[in-house]
């Protein structure tokens, strides 16, 4: 049962315009489901992920801000969004240059969301 919701969430993200690879991971760095589209190593993305959520997240608390939804990396060719879905879980997602990044923050967001209640 757990599978097959993670798998759907992981179906939902890809099927965002303008995702190229994702991953729903857990607060602890452990990739539950994924779809790439390269190959990486995955304990590392996943840790990572983990890691920068949890550091913005305490650069928020530092500031007094009400919450950090996201995390936006932006290299020459691509860029990588994580972002909190629920107390659980994080999104790490790879975002193809040409994407519109407010569109796809947006829908991330939105199953973020679903998340975050679901599990």
């Amino acid at each position: 049962m757990l599978k097959e919701k993670i798998s759907a969430f992981i179906d939902k993200i890809h099927s965002i315009d303008g995702v190229a690879a994702c991953a729903l991971v857990s607060r602890d760095g452990i990739i539950s489901g994924k779809k790439f589209d390269r190959e990486l190593n995955e304990p590392w993305f996943g840790a990572l992920s983990a890691t920068i959520l949890a550091s913005a997240e305490s650069v928020g608390s530092i500031i007094r801000s009400r919450s950090m939804l996201s995390v936006t990396i932006r290299t020459q060719d691509i860029s990588i969004i994580i972002m909190g879905a629920g107390e659980n879980f994080l999104i790490a997602a790879i975002i193809r240059d040409n994407a519109d990044p407010v569109k796809v923050h947006t829908a991330m967001l939105a199953i973020a969301q679903q998340i975050g209640e679901a599990m």
